[in-house]
């Protein structure tokens, strides 16, 4: 951790912010607040500096054009690269996920080079979009519950020897890839497709995130009825989506 306080990074709002992403930062910072954690908020425009000294960065979903401007000036600043080299943890979610990745194409029709943060390759798909609820088994490495999220790309990700699926889909398309893979992840650093906001979906994730930044293996127990309520509505809706 960095000082005294947990710094968490909301990177670009003002580009990379659809489907209520933003919803994860808040989610991350109450249930570090619930346990007593001392929380340093920091919101970065795409005209601001990256910080480098955080300790859990997200990154949200962003229409064809906002994703490559965040990606070009991404590169250009460099500091989410040093950050992830300084061992922080790093959360994205559709666009951003796709970022994060080696290359992806952009609303020119283009290959546009990502950060190359995780061994993954986004392209466009030809089908119908990838829209709707989704039930995801998690990696069982992350000892997490079964991921609630929502769903709606054209994008088609396609996972490196480096990269390890985030989840198996259950209800929905994920990667698009049609082998049932949802997201991916590699050491600290994890990409989804899921909307919801994830974290409100799947605190358990949020959690994940905050342990990891402080090198733990648990946290004191918070109340989690509202959450619990809102995955117990949405995974239903999902179930009653999935073939008979």
């Amino acid at each position: 951790m960095s000082d005294s306080s947990l710094r968490l990074v909301w990177v670009y709002p003002d580009l990379l912010s659809t489907y209520g992403d933003q919803g994860n930062a808040l989610v991350v910072e109450r249930r570090a607040r619930q346990r007593g954690l001392d929380v340093m908020r920091i919101d970065v425009r795409s005209d601001q500096a990256i910080p480098t000294s955080g300790d859990i960065y997200l990154i949200g979903g962003g229409e064809d054009r906002p994703q490559r401007l965040a990606a070009e000036r991404l590169r250009r600043d460099g500091g989410l690269n040093r950050a992830a080299e300084n061992g922080a943890i790093i959360f994205s979610v559709c666009a951003g996920y796709q970022i994060l990745g080696h290359e992806f194409i952009n609303d020119l029709g283009e290959r546009e080079q990502g950060l190359g943060l995780i061994d993954v390759v986004s392209t466009r798909g030809e089908g119908e979009r990838c829209v709707g609820d989704v039930l995801a088994e998690c990696d069982p490495r992350l000892g997490l519950p079964q991921l609630s999220g929502f769903e709606n790309h054209q994008g088609i990700t396609h996972l490196g020897p480096t990269a390890r699926p985030l989840a198996t889909t259950v209800v929905g398309r994920g990667n698009g890839t049609g082998d049932g893979t949802e997201g991916a992840y590699h050491d600290t650093v994890f990409g989804t497709y899921l909307h919801g906001p994830v974290m409100a979906r799947n605190p358990q994730f949020a959690d994940l995130l905050l342990k990891l930044a402080l090198d733990v293996n648990a946290l004191p127990p918070t109340d989690d009825r509202w959450y619990e309520a809102l995955r117990d509505e949405r995974i239903a809706t999902a179930t009653q989506q999935q073939p008979a």
